[in-house]
């Protein structure tokens, strides 16, 4: 018999963009947000529009739609 398995990560937020469940690990020192390249203008939009954290999947979404709109991630 092995160990107890390890306690999945709590999906306690609420993504205010598309409604789903996801963890924000900035109070726990890293998210995975953290490594994405968002620029600084969409950066200011996202705060602009959203009060809270958004999922990492609409992040990516976003920060695709802002490279095929020809805006360089990073770039200002």
């Amino acid at each position: 018999m092995s160990g107890p398995d390890p306690a999945p990560t709590l999906l306690n937020d609420r993504c205010p963009r598309c409604g789903g469940g996801f963890h924000c690990g900035a109070a726990d020192a890293h998210c995975d947000c953290f490594d994405l390249q968002l620029s600084p203008a969409l950066r200011e939009r996202l705060a602009a529009t959203y009060s809270s954290c958004l999922c990492l999947a609409c992040l990516r979404e976003l920060a695709a739609q802002e490279a095929s709109a020809g805006t360089t991630p990073g770039r200002q």
